[in-house]
Order: C-alpha cells, then sequence, then structure tokens
C-alpha cells in the first residue's frame, strides 16, 4: 500500500442560519505519487493544488452538504479542466447543496449554470472508495446535518470524521447542533466498533484517537447548547 495523508488547513467564512462565522478547515489529500482523492475541499483550491501538485484528483468527497465544504469544491473538482474529478455528496444532503449554488445563481448572472449543479456521485453507507491502495468506506452519520458521512480506512488506521465528530466533542458550526441527539446515536454506533487506536482526522481542529473519543461520548448526553464563539 502506498497512500499516505497530507492535510491542508485554510481559513474562511461559513453562513449558518444568515450568520457569518470565521472557521479554520482541515481537508484531507489522501494517495500516493500519481492519484489523489481530496476530503472536503475548503475555502482555498489554490493551497489545496499545492499539496496536490502534479498528482491526477480521481475524486472529490464532501462529508457533508454544508457550504464550508463547498465553496472550493467546483475550483478543485476541475483542476483538469479536460477530465473533471467527479464530486460525490450523500444524497440526503442534495438539498443543502441545492440551496447553496442557487443562492451563488442568483448573485451574478454568469453563475446561471449553478442552479441546476448537481453531484457526480450519490454516496451511500457502505460504498467504498479505492486509492493508492488503501479503502475508504463510507458510514453514513446523520445529525449534523442529514446525509452527513465519515469515511474509514483500515489500511490507514484512519476515519475522517468530517463535523461529525471533533476533538472533545460533536462536531459543529456556529453556537448550536442541529440534531445533537441524532449525532450523538451516530457518533456512538460509529465508534463502538473501531479499534481504539484508530487516529480520528476531523474537519475542523485537532486530530485525536476513537479510545479518547468514545470514553468521553457518554458525558456528551448533558451538553447545554450554549452559545459560543467555536466554529
Amino acid at each position: 500500500m502506498d497512500a499516505r495523508i497530507d492535510k491542508v488547513v485554510t481559513s474562511g467564512k461559513v453562513t449558518v442560519d444568515d450568520t457569518e462565522y470565521d472557521v479554520e478547515s482541515n481537508t484531507y489529500v489522501v494517495g500516493d505519487d500519481d492519484a489523489v482523492i481530496i476530503i472536503d475541499p475548503a475555502h482555498d483550491a489554490e493551497a489545496i493544488f499545492k499539496k496536490v501538485a502534479e498528482r491526477e484528483v480521481m475524486a472529490v468527497i464532501c462529508t457533508d452538504g454544508r457550504d464550508v465544504h463547498l465553496g472550493a469544491v467546483l475550483e478543485v473538482a476541475e483542476a483538469d479542466e479536460d477530465d473533471p474529478a467527479p464530486i460525490a455528496l450523500h444524497s440526503r444532503d442534495r438539498l443543502l447543496w441545492r440551496q447553496y449554488f442557487r443562492a451563488l445563481a442568483n448573485q451574478s448572472e454568469d453563475a446561471e449554470f449553478m442552479k441546476d449543479l448537481q453531484p457526480d456521485l450519490d454516496i451511500e453507507d457502505g460504498g467504498v472508495f479505492e486509492i493508492g491502495g488503501a479503502q475508504l468506506e463510507v458510514m453514513h452519520t446523520p445529525g449534523h446535518t442529514p446525509g452527513s458521512i465519515c469515511l474509514y480506512s483500515e489500511q490507514l488506521g484512519v476515519l475522517f470524521s468530517g463535523d461529525t465528530l471533533h476533538k472533545g466533542r460533536p462536531g459543529r458550526l456556529g453556537p448550536e447542533y442541529s440534531d445533537l441527539q441524532e449525532q450523538l446515536n451516530s457518533i456512538g454506533a460509529l465508534l463502538g466498533p473501531l479499534p481504539k487506536d484508530t487516529r480520528v482526522l476531523p474537519g475542523q481542529g485537532d486530530e485525536t484517537t476513537v479510545g479518547e473519543e468514545d470514553a468521553q461520548w457518554e458525558s456528551w448526553f448533558a451538553l447545554a447548547q450554549e452559545p459560543d464563539s467555536e466554529g
């Protein structure tokens, strides 16, 4: 197996319930010397291209349909204009996708084509992507959004948790959780079967492990949804 993981941290803004927040987001470039899959391209396509270098982009995977993961997705997918990479999103987040791109289309006549733009691939629970000898298994983890997913690679010993799970707490953007109960149920079902030393690479913040987060999971049911500035 030749696959490796490169992390790109970029900064930008995300709008949640008509309020704008500054966030730092993690994009992961997974692959070997020839080809890569990009997970959650956020904010700054040029920074991501520097990590990709001359490698071919085989697919772009969004772990949810919020705008933090969509702002750079077209530019990254179309790095090779003659052979764009397919964009993958869970079917239950197509509404968020449509809302985002139709809003952009309404802001500019040059973006009119975005009104009918669709993801190329509907990804579902149990689906598998392969790159550089590693498999990325799709795990549907609703709660943060209806179509939130995580990607688990046994070969790499890694869980890409998107904004379902951040270090030390369930993931969120803005001050409140979309559906905390469902998100916690998803996290519990996700963490239980995985090896405790599995690295967890989230959509924001530092990495952690399955064991560290599993030990805290029950305590999160008492989380108050108090506003704060964390993204």
